[in-house]
């Protein structure tokens, strides 16, 4: 496994209260992605799949431990900090696409440099259509797009800050195999530019397919032998 480590978490905890009862929904992650790594994440539900996500993609806070995205500790940054560190440092790709229908896959793809305020450049966001296979799609609505081309119009957009992960969660979840094995060569040739690629999955044909695979279950990763989802 080649590349500097872009993501790192130690001893990750996330602990709710559910009345008297504190849920323990990550109980001491210990994780380390690199650079142009593809990773899945796979368990059953309520393991703690989503909870990590959401910690990796700076959209919670954890409990207690550390984690770093590149050099920067996200555990105690407040709220502005980490919308900063979302912007300049992951795309998200979701399994229910949440594009706007209306909007042409260009005006969709243009949203998060409006959103943050940044110059939007003609020629950047057709390169990037055109990468991810969408090349004279810019200008239909989204409405009438395949699944496939609406998950890639949803990939153009997490990659139009160029960030360093993409953060993908059940990204084949409402495609046919075939379509899904396509998102997955696409996934790997972004990978192959120094993207670091996590994937939530409850697909163990698309996990299988990926360089590394963590089990978490209870909020723990396990081995493989001893996780619930059998291959």
């Amino acid at each position: 496994m080649e590349g500097k480590i872009i993501l790192e978490a130690e001893n990750l905890k996330k602990y709710y209260h559910r009345g008297s009862e504190i849920v323990k929904a990550l109980d001491g992650v210990e994780l380390k992605i690199k650079e142009s790594e593809i990773v899945s994440i796979v368990g059953p539900s309520g393991s703690g799949k989503t909870t990590l996500m959401n910690l990796i993609g700076c959209l919670d806070k954890a409990t207690a431990g550390s984690l770093k995205i590149g050099n920067t500790d996200v555990t105690s940054l407040e709220e502005n900090n980490l919308i900063k560190i979302r912007r300049e440092n992951i795309g998200f790709v979701f399994q229910r696409f949440y594009l706007i229908p209306t909007l042409t896959v260009r005006e969709n793809v243009e949203l998060p440099l409006i959103f943050a305020k940044k110059s939007i450049n003609a020629k950047n966001i057709l390169d990037l259509l055109k990468e991810v296979n969408l090349e004279n799609k810019e200008g239909i609505q989204v409405k009438f797009l395949s699944g496939g081309d609406k998950q890639r119009t949803g990939i153009a957009r997490a990659l139009i800050n160029d960030p360093k992960i993409l953060v993908a969660d059940e990204p084949t979840g409402k495609l046919e195999t075939k379509v899904g094995e396509h998102i997955l060569e696409l996934f790997k040739s972004l990978s192959g530019k120094g993207l670091a690629i996590i994937i939530a999955t409850h697909d163990l044909e698309l996990a299988q397919a990926t360089q590394r695979i963590i089990h978490l279950q209870d909020g723990k990763i396990v081995p493989k032998e001893k996780s619930d989802l059998y291959y």
